[in-house]
């Protein structure tokens, strides 16, 4: 079943900070068995004081409204496990696996291993500019992180990898320290430092600077989708995420999906030295199926954003249904060990302080969201150009978001076209202007816009390794796939050698949030 710590998280999206403590609140108390007592005492105290009914009254009314609250815990908690069921992902094979794993590891029963589900993401539109503030579309996808836990009844952490070799150990009580920044320029030295189970310390130093108390550890097993590793979908925010949830469970610690956003954020940030922003937790938190996520990372504000189920225009030029695309390169490098990415970041700042300080502003913080468009408009030719580009490229990034998203709403609306044109767009500008990609990546990005029945394309992630995402009309999608894996194989066939059939391109489809389940 649904975690009740985590159940709550499941429908954050309400504005307003009452009615987010309201919210948070009901979901904890009914999910964890705490709702009908609470409700039973408040009214048992009321009616008692006003002399309004007889103690055999209240016990009638208390009884149906314990099977009410029960009834309405049960099938919320249904409709989360459908809706999973539905994606395909996690399977009931590959659940039941990971708790008989687990429960060996731990020497529990099986009904006491929990297994955090935390999904990849891709972006759509918004990308690289997370990090200067700007606004940005993502949704989780049905592929993703497991990790099979159960708490340890010590303060030890004991972690098995099901892509990497030995264990990780050590105690949610010790003092973690972010990793030594001044090694950057060392590779081998980074590269020890950057070992798999750095997430894991990591999840326990985000919780200690933020000062929750750790005194439970876990014993867990961690494995990612077969041949999605390294692959520009965020799997080391959703690793990340599985960690904190983790933890969370075992400590009895109740967080919320932007607490735990803000948690990712400290891992990668402060305890990685990695400079990105919180576009890739947030939709690992915040998503729902079907739904894309539109947040503005400057003020933390978000929404989700649906397209029509189907449709129903049978004269109209618009697909009927996509689905998702993802074409792997075959390229796989830390993010961590790559300058290029912390180096756009710093451009990015530097072309924002420039423009900042030729309007005579010397105070605000030097990210291109506190540059106006005009400000842009009107001093940018003062930009060398790599920090031109880079401006250019977060100022139409920003704009992409808002015709896809926000303003005209291409997604809503059902014009998937459109959408998919934007798509192109902003994989055309991170290539050109922010300058990410080489050229297996963009060979991939030029073969995926031939495809048949895709409506548009980008480059995923940094764009330093990994893959290339497209959404694609769904029944053209399989004819798709085996057109990319055919003309990758010409251009880069010895990268393509690398990948399997079931491995050099997936057809997937939207996803939940990550939950312990």
């Amino acid at each position: 079943m649904i975690d009740p710590r985590n159940r709550w998280e499941l429908d954050s999206s309400h504005s307003g900070n009452k009615k987010k403590k309201l919210h948070k609140y009901r979901y904890h108390t009914v999910a964890s068995g705490q709702g009908p007592w609470i409700f039973f005492i408040l009214f048992y105290i009321c009616a008692k004081a006003k002399k309004l009914v007889d103690d055999r009254t209240i016990g009638n009314i208390a009884a149906a409204s314990f099977c009410f609250l029960n009834l309405l815990c049960v099938s919320e908690s249904f409709l989360v496990v459908a809706e999973m069921a539905a994606q395909c992902w996690p399977s009931d094979a590959e659940l039941n696996e990971m708790k008989e794993m687990v429960s060996k590891m731990a020497n529990v029963n099986k009904e006491e291993v929990r297994v955090v589900v935390s999904p990849y993401r891709i972006c759509p539109l918004g990308a690289h500019i997370d990090h200067q503030g700007g606004t940005v579309s993502a949704m989780a996808i049905n592929k993703g992180i497991l990790l099979g836990f159960a708490p340890s009844g010590s303060n030890k952490v004991v972690i098995r990898s099901g892509q990497f070799q030995g264990e990780v150990k050590f105690r949610v009580d010790e003092i973690q320290q972010p990793k030594d920044k001044s090694l950057d320029k060392d590779s081998s030295k980074l590269q020890e430092q950057s070992n798999w189970g750095c997430y894991a310390t990591g999840a326990v130093y985000a919780l200690q600077s933020r000062g929750n108390t750790l005194s439970k550890g876990i014993i867990g097993y961690i494995c990612g989708s077969e041949g999605l590793d390294s692959s520009g979908l965020s799997s080391s925010a959703a690793v990340g995420v599985a960690y904190l949830l983790a933890l969370e469970y075992a400590n009895n610690l109740v967080i919320s999906p932007k607490e735990n956003i803000e948690y990712d954020r400290l891992i990668e940030n402060e305890y990685l030295g990695l400079k990105n922003g919180i576009m890739d937790q947030s939709a690992i938190l915040l998503s729902k199926q079907g739904g894309l996520m539109c947040m503005n990372c400057k003020t933390k504000d978000y929404k989700l954003v649906y397209q029509p189920k189907v449709l129903q225009n049978k004269e109209s030029e618009q697909p009927k249904a996509t689905r998702i695309l993802l074409a792997l390169s075959g390229l796989k490098q830390a993010l961590t060990n790559n300058p290029g990415f912390n180096k756009r970041v710093a451009e990015c700042r530097e072309a924002a302080q420039i423009l900042l300080e030729a309007s005579g502003d010397y105070k605000t913080e030097p990210i291109l969201s506190n540059v106006e468009p005009e400000i842009y408009d009107t001093h940018k030719y003062k930009l060398e150009p790599n920090l031109a580009k880079r401006a250019e490229h977060y100022f139409s990034e920003n704009m992409r978001v808002m015709k896809g998203t926000i303003r005209v709403e291409a997604w809503a609306m059902g014009k998937l076209k459109d959408f998919g044109m934007l798509i192109t767009a902003s994989g055309r500008s991170s290539i050109q202007n922010y300058e990410c990609g080489c050229e297996p990546l963009i060979q991939l990005y030029e073969i995926l816009l031939r495809a048949p029945g895709v409506l548009g394309a980008r480059i995923s992630g940094a764009g330093f390794r990994g893959c290339c995402l497209a959404f694609v009309e769904a029944e053209l999608a399989t004819e798709a796939a085996s057109f990319v894996r055919r003309e990758y194989l010409k251009v880069q066939p010895e990268l393509a050698n690398q990948l399997t059939n079931d491995t050099a391109v997936f057809i997937c489809e939207s996803g939940h949030c990550a939950v312990v389940v």
